[in-house]
């Protein structure tokens, strides 16, 4: 049946794409059922969309909106590590209570990148800023928001695609925990700034990092563009791995 009169076009063929998209067994629909749904001819489907990648990508972000919205209007606890484990639970939540939006959102076939994909990548990147500025992160945080989304959507995956391989309940969990804290380190009780640990110096990649985070919140004025930017390249480098106080083989 086609959708009500006082949606626009557009709103009426993600209605009905969102309604088909639920019901489906693979996260696929056709233009064909879309456009009898919607009551709309093909014509102004891809006048709208421009194909059927573009459709499905429209879908995606409509379907991930409250999900992103939730996490735009979350405060930073006081621990940023935690709200890294926080999101990952999250995350792995809404998969499998939307498997049809989030297999799409992930599928190689769709060649139009959904915004919600970035969008929540760069929010996973965020947090991972504070961990780095808190002296708790052990590599850049470029480089963790690739490790943390790669193993959490590899997770939600796996869980939704081979569910009689992933019985554990707990897997979810373990493998949060065994990814995030073979990157973060303890807070030092003694000081929760990210100085250095009282019983030795803090390993040259985590200063890096922390040292990179806290530069990026806040540039002293004293520094010009150009050297900021060349500052941020060699702390880039030593938080990478890629320096340090040994030689180098």
């Amino acid at each position: 049946m086609p959708y009500g009169e006082g949606m626009d076009a557009r709103e009426k063929i993600l209605e009905a794409t969102t309604a088909l998209l639920a019901e489906a067994p693979v996260a696929d629909v056709s233009t064909r059922a879309v456009c009898e749904a919607a009551g709309v001819g093909a014509p102004m489907l891809y006048r709208i969309f421009g194909d059927k990648a573009g459709l499905l990508a429209a879908v995606v972000d409509r379907g991930f909106e409250r999900y992103l919205a939730s996490k735009r209007a979350a405060r930073p606890g006081k621990d940023p590590v935690a709200d890294l484990k926080k999101g990952w639970d999250n995350h792995t939540r809404f998969a499998l209570e939307h498997p049809n939006h989030y297999r799409l959102m992930y599928s190689p076939g769709l060649t139009v990148p959904p915004a919600a994909a970035q969008e929540a990548h760069a929010l996973l990147h965020a947090i991972l800023e504070r961990c780095a500025a808190a002296g708790r992160l052990t590599m850049p945080p470029v480089l963790a928001t690739q490790v943390i989304m790669s193993a959490n959507v590899g997770a939600a995956l796996s869980l939704l695609t081979r569910p009689e391989q992933y019985p554990d309940p707990r897997f979810s969990a373990r493998l949060r925990d065994a990814v995030i804290d073979s990157l973060t380190r303890p807070t030092d009780p003694a000081d929760a700034t990210g100085a250095p640990a009282s019983d030795g110096q803090a390993p040259v990649p985590v200063a890096a990092a922390t040292l990179a985070a806290r530069l990026r919140a806040d540039v002293p004025p004293a520094f010009t563009p150009a050297e900021s930017a060349l500052l941020q390249q060699w702390l880039e480098k030593l938080s990478a791995g890629r320096g340090g106080s040994g030689p180098t083989p």
